[in-house]
């Protein structure tokens, strides 16, 4: 089987097939550093560093080139100095080294290039002539704008009407615009605000514009992969294929495949500061140490990438009580050396059929419960090489098994969550998960018994 990807455009599962196998390009758009990350903002890292992963393992690590971009001039950005007295450098400094601390915390592998946004004002510039000089954009009151109705095809990729692409947008209503459509490539900036020189007068870009001059930069066009979270399908996207397009004469592919991940919500409610469950990333990390990353790591990674992922305390302390149950394996082949570094077939066909990271968490409990019942010390030496080959492609089991109990509960705590989490499965109606948590149980030794008054757990034998 070869490696298979939703692609959004297509709106179907297509095979990979790059452009070049020796130069495979992964752009995937950042964050904009105004403010802390939150686990919505983490989960397209988490996602596409595991599909980097197995690209690179595919075609080769120095084969594949990751850009994931930094945007650090945006009006977001403006407004938190206003409200805050602080710089702008001094937010857009602070705000991405606690971005870039909290990735690696969630085991992220650090992209090739992170280029920032004001580091190509340069490159966007020239981009915003290039489309006047076709036509395809036009200069008003010191704006420059991109002319949506002389592009054909705008609106392939989020396939919206273009009365819904208008609120969907909710486009600026301006006397200057051609169309209500039109989008903003360059704005003017007033002596308190961030500006650079152009041929329009001093003004800052407009948000689109500097994905297409980075990924075109650093990957050239089209690109093999253009990803994201499903937010930006419209109109982040679609107006960086719009211009990326334009710009480029005879251009008829932006990005070979577009690839989205899904909204995180928290327990089954939009994310939202007004309802008191907005989760940055560094709380999350706090509530169970910023060395145990790898709980949310394994907790995102247990739902499709495509699907909505539901954060929930029950499903936090699931992840925690799994990841002792992997470690407690690994902890008790501690004494072979592991052999080989293979992945195991049923994990290689998950991972080729669209990611499908929950099969391939599924195959990786089946390791450890595996790994419990080995006797013969050849099965538990290839079962520990596969257990840490799983690992390191979904990011997973980078710990010593030792270091990682150093004061950390796995007594009667580890169990109790567990059963608490088996019935929360069950209230759910999720009874495959209520299973596996009961035989993962059996395989650590541990009964239940269900009645009336709740349910017990006794000690085998």
């Amino acid at each position: 089987m070869s490696l298979v990807l939703y692609d959004t455009k297509a709106r179907a599962k297509r095979e990979f097939v790059p452009i070049d196998p020796e130069r495979v390009g992964i752009y995937v758009c950042g964050p904009t550093v105004y403010d802390r990350a939150h686990i919505g903002n983490a989960r397209p890292v988490i996602v596409f560093d595991v599909l980097y992963r197995l690209l690179r393992r595919i075609f080769g690590k120095g084969n594949v080139t990751y850009v994931r971009n930094i945007t650090d001039v945006d009006d977001k950005i403006i407004a938190a100095a206003q409200k805050s007295g602080r710089s702008i450098s001094d937010i857009t400094a602070g705000t991405t080294q606690v971005f870039q601390d909290d990735m690696v915390a969630l085991g992220a592998l650090p992209p090739d290039h992170e280029p920032r946004a004001t580091e190509h004002i340069e490159g966007m510039v020239a981009m915003a002539e290039t489309l006047i000089a076709r036509g395809h954009a036009y200069e008003a009151e010191g704006h420059v704008l991109f002319d949506v109705p002389s592009m054909d095809g705008y609106g392939a990729l989020s396939r919206r009407s273009q009365k819904e692409m208008i609120a969907g947008a909710r486009v600026e209503v301006a006397p200057y615009k051609k169309s209500p459509a039109d989008f903003v490539l360059w704005k003017p900036s007033s002596e308190d605000q961030p500006g650079w020189d152009s041929p329009w007068g001093r003004g800052r870009p407009g948000w689109h514009l500097e994905c297409s001059v980075m990924s075109e930069k650093y990957l050239g066009v089209p690109v093999d992969i253009h990803g994201g979270g499903q937010d930006l399908i419209f109109p982040h996207h679609e107006n960086e294929r719009a211009q990326s397009l334009c710009a480029n004469d005879g251009l008829e592919t932006f990005a070979n495949y577009w690839m989205h991940n899904g909204f995180v919500v928290v327990e089954g409610e939009k994310m939202s500061k007004s309802l008191g469950n907005f989760r940055n990333v560094d709380e999350v990390l706090a509530d169970f140490g910023r060395d145990r990353g790898e709980v949310a790591r394994l907790l995102m990674l247990g739902t499709h990438y495509r699907k909505p992922l539901d954060w929930t305390a029950a499903g936090v302390r699931e992840a925690k009580s799994s990841l002792d149950r992997l470690y407690t394996a690994l902890a008790g082949l501690g004494d072979i050396d592991a052999d080989g570094d293979d992945l195991p077939d049923a994990v290689v066909a998950a991972l080729e059929d669209d990611l499908n990271t929950p099969k391939v968490v599924a195959e990786l409990y089946a390791l450890s419960t595996a790994a419990n019942k080995a006797t013969d010390a050849m099965e538990r030496a290839k079962i520990k090489g596969a257990m840490l080959a799983v690992g390191e492609i979904l990011g997973l089991l980078g710990h010593d098994a030792e270091e990682w109990f150093k004061g950390h509960d796995t007594g009667s705590g580890h169990i109790d969550d567990l059963i608490e989490a088996r019935e929360a499965a069950r209230v759910a109606r999720d009874f495959a998960t209520a299973d596996r948590i009961r035989d993962e149980l059996l395989a650590e030794g541990i009964v239940l018994e269900d009645s009336a008054d709740g349910t017990r757990w006794k000690r085998a034998g």
